[in-house]
């Protein structure tokens, strides 16, 4: 099962990091010790959707912070974030990034 988070939409030229935070996912005692993200377009056209999330997902304690950048205007896309904990789970949070023309 995945968790649902609300992010602002961002511009295109715009780069920013998404928090996405395990803490109400996570046991006690239990860590993340890597986590994955993966963009895939969910409105609109993209053929490379995965160019949306910029490097390799940083993990602080219970959350993992992942950079966004450029996207095609008017698209919608998800975002899914994976973690690999101490205890071999793998919880997921995904949310929906809209890219716009002027910010709001």
């Amino acid at each position: 099962m995945s968790s649902l988070i609300v992010t602002p939409p961002k511009t295109s030229g715009e780069t920013k990091q998404i928090l996405f935070d395990f803490l109400s996912q996570l046991r006690v005692g239990e860590t993340i010790s890597s986590a994955s993200a993966v963009c895939t377009t969910w409105s609109g056209t993209d053929l490379s959707p995965g160019s949306v999330v910029s490097g390799l997902p940083s993990v602080s304690g219970s959350q993992v912070w992942v950079r966004v950048t450029g996207g095609v205007n008017g698209n919608v896309y998800m975002i899914t974030v994976t973690a690999n904990t101490s205890l071999s789970n793998h919880p997921v949070i995904q949310t929906y990034l809209a890219v716009v023309n002027t910010p709001l």
